[in-house]
């Protein structure tokens, strides 16, 4: 009974979320749902000491990233350097890969680091505008960006700072390049066959003279650029470049300057304790935030005069669509915790155990627990957390490397964690004003590839030996 609880619970988020209610009204009913019918004299105790305590947290850590995030993403609309960037690409791809250009852009920002609720921010114009221009269904956005953002640079390629390449390392003992080869190929699969269904779908849809969609009808559409004519696309790019580098620089430098932690007394009336922050875990969120206001600054230092003229306008409707999206996030993160303490969720862990072979165990049990959760970095967090030691024992028993333990566990997490009640589904989805009904399809065979990847992986290293 406590295992259909939490299966029922999952199942009512993903129908709403499909259905497009809000998840911010609904994700705390699912959880508080299945907590009532476990136990309900924990209803109240859970609702404010792991639900709300874990929304609040999210927000404190990420709203600022939500937020300048979006503010960058306005202003490069704004400036017009959107239009300059999709001009030049149509220019050098052509208009009918615009895909397969957004898919790069994702790609890049991703791998150097940017946080990928950023990435849909800052994309998302140059993508309305190239596919715009190339007549594309604008349903299409969504899983493009996906593609790109979601896929082989979050957890993949070999050395990317995502924090779900990240996370392996503390249990195996592992850098982030480990297994490069397994990841390599992994990412190329994952690539090749996105593309594949993206192309398949846009193909289908010139068939049925099916265009971008009827302007009256679409929702969040960035504003046409009136700013006379549009900056070269070299100056335009260099926000990006300037957010990218700025990410990787300030993450090296931070730690210097801070060392492990830093702390400071609050200048209040009494004796108060001090304020001690550890630098080791808010490291990649100040870089980011720093790399985001210099993008911001660059962009008004470079088209101040277009941006001036719609600056107040502009930054509302960025600050709405943070506020949406980080919200939208922060539930489903709660939802997670409530899910991850209830009894059912520990006979999915393990039930999950008894599969006998190693890497196909580890495989299923973290992307069913990032599934269940709806977070990539939180299923693999608890089914490393719990079962690290386990797969270490069975790896080396059958002289499995540690390195393709890291690999498999990160590339798991990003399979099957981006069902409907995914915050950074949701969040994609708000951003790009469509619903689960009109773009999920493509963001879930995304997710099938992604997921089928991770067992195209350990096939290769059965077959080869590769590491």
């Amino acid at each position: 009974m406590s295992l259909l609880i939490v299966l029922a619970a999952l199942c009512f988020l993903m129908l709403v979320a499909y259905r497009g209610y809000s998840v911010i009204l609904f994700a705390p009913v699912a959880a508080l749902g299945a907590v009532l019918l476990t136990d309900p004299a924990l209803v109240a105790p859970m609702f404010t000491g792991l639900f709300m305590d874990k929304l609040v947290g999210f927000l404190k850590l990420y709203f600022p990233v939500f937020l300048l995030g979006a503010i960058f993403g306005k202003l490069v609309e704004l400036s017009g350097f959107s239009r300059s960037i999709v001009a030049a690409t149509i220019r050098v791809v052509g208009a009918r890969r615009a895909m397969l250009s957004i898919v790069l852009v994702c790609a890049l920002l991703t791998y150097g680091g940017v946080s990928l609720f950023v990435v849909v921010f800052a994309v998302y114009p140059f993508a309305a505008e190239l596919f715009r221009q190339g007549d594309i269904p604008k349903r299409l956005i969504p899983g493009t960006i996906a593609l790109g953002a979601f896929t082989f640079t979050m957890d993949a390629l070999p050395g990317t700072p995502q924090i779900q390449n990240i996370i392996p390392t503390t249990f195996f003992g592992t850098t982030t390049w480990a297994a490069p080869w397994l990841g390599t190929l992994g990412a190329v699969f994952i690539l090749l066959a996105g593309l594949a269904w993206l192309e398949w779908r846009r193909l289908a849809a010139v068939r049925r003279g099916e265009g971008y969609g009827d302007p009256a009808q679409l929702q969040n559409e960035p504003m046409a650029f009136h700013g006379g004519r549009p900056a070269h696309p070299l100056l335009a790019l260099l926000p990006l470049v300037v957010v990218g580098v700025g990410n990787k620089l300030l993450t090296l430098w931070i730690p210097r300057v801070y060392g492990d932690s830093v702390s400071f007394v609050p200048a209040v009336v009494g004796n108060p304790a001090p304020v001690v922050q550890e630098t080791s875990k808010l490291v990649a969120i100040w870089a980011v935030e720093g790399a985001l206001l210099a993008g911001i600054a660059c962009v008004l230092l470079l088209a101040w005069r277009p941006v001036r003229a719609r600056f107040a306008e502009g930054s509302k409707a960025a600050i709405g669509g943070a506020l949406l999206a980080g919200m939208n996030t922060a539930s489903e993160y709660g939802f997670g915790a409530v899910i991850a303490a209830l009894p059912g969720f520990l006979v999915v862990a393990h039930a999950l155990g008894s599969i006998p072979n190693p890497l196909v165990n580890e495989a299923v049990t973290v992307t069913a627990l990032a599934g269940i959760t709806g977070s990539a970095s939180g299923g693999m967090s608890i089914a490393l957390a719990a079962m690290a030691d386990t797969f270490i024992a069975n790896a080396e028993a059958a002289g499995i490397p540690m390195q393709v333990l890291h690999r498999v566990a990160a590339m798991a997490s990003g399979g099957m964690d981006t069902l409907p009640h995914n915050g950074a589904v949701i969040t994609l989805l708000a951003v790009t004003g469509l619903t689960h009904r009109q773009a999920y399809g493509d963001i879930f065979a995304i997710t099938l590839v992604k997921t089928a990847a991770v067992f195209v992986v350990i096939g290769l290293y059965y077959a080869f030996g590769l590491v």
